[in-house]
């Protein structure tokens, strides 16, 4: 089985995760726990570039960076660990590259898919968007560390974001399952168990 995670910032992915994370060591399910951007090795050096605020990086140069890192992921991480037969459960995927450089001017979301399509990446199983105002998502972010670069984007870029999101899910309703994320972390995570079927 393959989970995704998506949300703006300060959704709470993280912590569901890591709920998600003990939860399947109490169950003794054998499942892998990944990321993007930067869990390979070059995906970490993909990843300073990206989120470095000091970086000036055109929307073009954005999206080859993000598909380097995914396609170094989906090759170095996601498929071996499937083929093993094991959960693999990712803090964003490709959903991320429509919702975020989705909404860079000089990109289409079409070009996206494209990219997403020729690439012949796997498809999750399952995807978890946790939903809430930007305004609150970027308040959270703001009092747990200091922002990089995508989190320092404008408030219109980020309910840009969001509403990307909400497009896709409904494209997508069968696999992508939309939360509220302003409920209590025990109560969001209710809901994703029930989802994932796992006893």
């Amino acid at each position: 089985m393959f989970i995704t995670f998506e949300g703006i910032e300060g959704s709470g992915k993280s912590t569901q995760i890591q709920m998600l994370k003990e939860f399947f060591e109490k169950k003794s399910l054998k499942a892998f726990f990944t990321k993007e951007p930067g869990s390979s090795e070059i995906g970490k050096e993909i990843r300073s570039i990206l989120l470095n605020k000091e970086n000036k990086i055109y929307p073009q140069t954005e999206i080859f960076l993000i598909f380097a890192d995914r396609v170094q992921h989906v090759e170095e991480i996601i498929k071996p660990n499937l083929n093993e037969g094991k959960i693999v459960v990712s803090d964003r995927y490709y959903d991320s590259s429509v919702a975020y450089q989705g909404q860079r001017e000089g990109i289409s979301k079409i070009e996206i898919y494209e990219l997403i399509e020729n690439l012949d990446l796997p498809t999750p199983d399952i995807t978890f968007l946790l939903d809430l105002p930007a305004n609150v998502g970027l308040k959270r972010a703001k009092n747990r560390a200091s922002l990089d670069r995508f989190e320092s984007e404008e408030i219109s870029f980020h309910e840009g974001v969001r509403q990307n999101y909400l497009d896709l899910q409904e494209q997508n309703f069968q696999r992508i399952v939309k939360i509220d994320a302003t409920q209590s972390t025990n109560e969001i995570f209710s809901n994703i168990i029930k989802k994932i079927k796992i006893e």
